[in-house]
């Protein structure tokens, strides 16, 4: 029976964005939750990276005291004027080929007006009609399962500033040290279709973002900061009511809050209320979401474009030379994986998810010469060592030549699997620091003399004549049985494929 079935073609129009949502994907029975579709888009505001904010030339960076790095372009003062930083328009355009989408040749800056403490200027310049980056898709895995979501867009704006609340004291304050600061707002298509999935898609996203550079990804200074549009609705109905939780600032919660505003919605629809359009905020100690205001449209904002700023035209030239300089992306160094050295796209999907990890695979298997077992290695033995510890890859005990000239006296037949194990385990806990040392101090290597193994062989099968007999009259496991007991002649020693080769010529 399929878990899928069409759904028809109905449209959405974003809070922010004239462009109509499209639904024309198919419903995944297996994701339904008490017979509700999970409906969820999300808008994310990654930090560009520059020195100096988009409008002006204050600096951004973090932890300084509040209110020093706000200037008076930041501000509003009158008689100032914006100045478009063209490092922030530089890191936009390599987004938009990071993600195949659209460079705009011609976008525009709009204001969008509203009232807020931490706002000075009484709007935000933003883009609305005609964004820099246009369409695009991110792909990942969950599980072994390829996914792809689509994007509206991704727009240029300055951030607003920071409320603080001193609640021992029961005051409140404006730091605006934050306004002017350049952001990248990415908005999605409404195509993800549960938790685990939202979250597979913030990391990629965050993966991509900081690996070409444009973002630090710090999610606890704000530097990259989730909003999720969740509704549910009946298979095939229009599009539910929306809630938006804002600021997601980790994973783990992002999957919390999620999980929680979707039984949430479906409690109020099944006990006949309806859902109001909301923005609600995510509390990690009560696990639950409560609603902080009612969510405007975008008529509300009152987007008009900004006098002050011409349009931002960005000639092909300028987009070449920013192609040109970028590095090697993540989908491009998977593409190159599969190539060289001949791994599946889940696997070198898997080898990409930092630049760390893929260097660390490449030496690998560049010392070892083995690609597939390197893979294993780095994903597997590794990667699990790594997270029981909670240690990146840079920190890894155990070096990337040193698992490679690992993986080679596995190939050579000088250890086995199980040997090869207990070489990484004294690498890791710092034991030893070299791989041939290590196995001549613990007599690991491997007996592969095929006299000496012949003998032992011998000697199992006169020992067993009753497991001989079975195998002769076609019992397969007999012929197992007969290889453990010659294992165990040789103390564990013994080239597996060896004995079982020789194993099966002694017995005919």
């Amino acid at each position: 029976m399929s878990l899928t079935t069409t759904t028809t073609t109905m449209t959405q129009t974003s809070t922010e964005s004239s462009t109509e949502f499209k639904d024309d994907r198919q419903v995944d029975l297996s994701l339904l939750v008490r017979g509700y579709e999970v409906v969820i888009g999300f808008e994310t505001h990654a930090q560009l990276s520059t020195k100096s904010k988009i409008f002006s030339r204050a600096s951004t960076a973090f932890g300084a005291e509040p209110n020093t790095q706000a200037c008076a372009v930041d501000i509003a003062l009158p008689g100032t004027l914006p100045v478009m930083n063209k490092g922030a328009v530089e890191r936009a355009i390599q987004f938009g080929l990071a993600v195949n989408a659209k460079v705009a040749p011609r976008s525009i800056f709009a204001r969008k007006n509203y009232f807020y403490p931490d706002l000075p200027k009484g709007y935000q310049i933003s883009q609305y009609e005609i964004p820099v980056v246009q369409g695009g898709s991110v792909e990942f895995f969950l599980g072994d399962v390829k996914k792809s979501v689509r994007l509206v867009r991704a727009h240029l704006e300055e951030d607003a500033g920071k409320s603080l609340h001193e609640d021992f004291v029961g005051q409140s304050g404006i730091d605006l040290n934050r306004a002017g600061t350049p952001l990248l707002e990415i908005v999605t298509e409404p195509d993800i279709r549960s938790s685990a999935e939202a979250v597979a898609y913030a990391k990629e996203l965050h993966k991509i973002v900081t690996w070409i550079g444009i973002c630090d990804g710090n999610m606890q200074e704000g530097s990259f900061r989730c909003d999720a549009n969740v509704s549910v609705r009946k298979p095939g109905a229009k599009f539910g009511t929306r809630r938006e939780i804002k600021n997601l600032n980790s994973f783990k919660f992002m999957q919390q809050a999620i999980d929680y505003e979707v039984r949430w919605q479906i409690e109020q629809i099944e006990d006949g209320h309806s859902i109001e359009q909301a923005t609600v905020l995510f509390n990690p100690d009560s696990g639950e979401t409560r609603a902080m205001r009612t969510k405007e449209d975008a008529a509300d904002y009152r987007y008009f474009p900004d006098p002050d700023l011409p349009p931002l035209v960005i000639a092909d030239e300028w987009v070449g030379r920013v192609r040109a300089e970028m590095t090697e992306l993540p989908r491009v160094m998977a593409a190159r994986f599969m190539t060289d050295y001949g791994l599946s796209e889940y696997d070198a999907t898997q080898l990409t998810q930092s630049k760390a990890v893929a260097a660390y695979f490449e030496e690998t298997a560049k010392v070892s010469d083995q690609a597939k077992l390197a893979c294993n290695w780095v994903t597997g033995e590794l990667a699990r060592r790594l997270n029981t510890q909670e240690l990146s890859i840079t920190d890894s005990p155990v070096a990337s030549s040193l698992l490679g000239k690992l993986i080679s006296r596995i190939t050579d037949n000088t250890i086995s699997n199980n040997a090869a194990k207990q070489v990484f385990d004294a690498l890791w806990t710092g034991e030893g620091k070299d791989v041939d040392a290590i196995i001549e101090a613990k007599g690991l290597k491997q007996m592969s003399d095929t006299g000496e193994l012949e003998g032992i062989i011998d000697g199992v099968i006169a020992a067993n004549t009753k497991s001989v007999e079975e195998y002769k009259a076609g019992n397969a496991k007999a012929f197992n049985a007969l290889v453990g007991q010659a294992m165990k002649a040789t103390k564990g020693k013994g080239n597996p494929a060896q004995v079982n080769e020789l194993l099966k010529k002694r017995l005919g």
